[in-house]
């Protein structure tokens, strides 16, 4: 067998320093772009690829990625691993993927095993992004962070963030717009931050339109389909019925269909739906679901790049700290008119 290309042979055949060779495939400082250009094409025609293992040990660094999350829809993870990977991709770093539940409750705990995970960084999404004992310890130790979606001391670490009452707002008041009044909602994990700031909006979008939010129409999903399509099955039975229901993320909002469907109704001539985030979920649904467009992708892309460039020190000036991302309600099949308001406006 013939012996593995090493970055010995790169550097001889680039003519340059094993040193030189190393800084220019990792994109260090201090190379020039000439020959910068002349190792890698020396390492694409050797057909050379770094041992990660070996490269950890010179660096002493693992060149490791956490992402921590609790008990999210399957859609929503999948979207932050997306953005996270396409970011690392082609680069020395790997995802380490770290679900922890009750984070809330057990901050120190999640904040222990980042720390003796052997991380470079770590991406906190929520609920862990608000929990000021774990930001303090991954501080004390000087682990970089980057929060995604937090909703409380924004000015720590790096963020990026999208208005989440706001959007709930416009969710909401779509509904009522259409002429709905007997609408039901449903939570997520009262735990998470973002639960309380949809619900923020859903009110301030009813307190607007004159209509008062019964509390006994409001249920605890927990941002699950399994527990959605539960307290769906309960608020239809209530009588009369909502005819719209408003729920905080698209896998309980689905749930909710699925429910409405099992229950002989109809969806939209019977009750309306409508969801929180635009995941897989919500365009793959039947029919497709109303909802709000979080772009959790590219927020994730955007903080994994931030997180890098501290990581690296490779910006000429410090990362953004924080950026703002817009929300967008896209407006599908699952929401009409309630059917009172559609018979009515259909006689001559």
């Amino acid at each position: 067998m013939s012996k593995r290309t090493t970055i010995v042979d790169v550097a001889e055949v680039a003519g340059v320093s094993v040193k030189t060779a190393s800084r220019a495939l990792n994109d260090a400082p201090h190379v020039s772009a000439a020959v910068r250009k002349r190792v890698k094409e020396a390492a694409a025609a050797l057909d050379y690829h770094p041992n990660i293992a070996a490269q950890s040990l010179i660096a002493r660094r693992s060149f490791l990625i956490g992402l921590t999350y609790e008990r999210p829809s399957p859609s929503y993870v999948v979207e932050l691993q997306n953005g996270a990977l396409s970011r690392l991709e082609n680069t020395r770093y790997r995802l380490l993927v770290l679900p922890f539940s009750e984070v809330a409750r057990r901050p120190g705990e999640l904040g222990s095993l980042l720390v003796r995970a052997g991380l470079d960084g770590v991406l906190l999404a929520p609920p862990s992004c608000d929990q000021p004992e774990l930001l303090d310890m991954l501080e004390r130790h000087k682990l970089a962070y980057a929060r995604i979606t937090p909703h409380q001391d924004l000015a720590r670490g790096l963020v990026v963030v999208m208005d989440e009452a706001a959007a709930a707002h416009a969710i909401a008041a779509h509904l009522l717009q259409l002429g709905h009044r007997r609408i039901g909602i449903v939570m997520g994990d009262p735990s998470h931050a973002a639960s309380a700031a949809r619900m923020q909006g859903y009110r301030r979008a009813f307190a607007e339109a004159g209509v008062p939010v019964d509390d006994n129409w409001v249920v605890t999903g927990d941002f699950t389909y399994e527990l959605g399509y539960s307290v769906a099955s309960h608020l239809l039975q209530r009588t009369p019925p909502p005819t719209a229901i408003l729920a905080q993320n698209d896998d309980m909002a689905v749930a909710a269909m699925a429910a409405a469907r099992d229950a002989g109704l109809s969806v939209p001539a019977d009750i309306s739906v409508v969801g929180f985030d635009d995941s897989e979920i919500s365009r793959t649904a039947w029919p497709q679901l109303t909802t709000i467009r979080q772009p959790v992708q590219q927020m994730a892309w955007d903080a994994t790049d931030r997180l890098v460039a501290q990581i690296d020190e490779s910006a000429n000036l410090s990362p953004v700290r924080r950026r703002d991302y817009p929300h967008e309600i896209l407006v599908r099949a699952s929401s009409a008119p309630p059917m009172r308001d559609r018979t009515s406006s259909s006689r001559p």
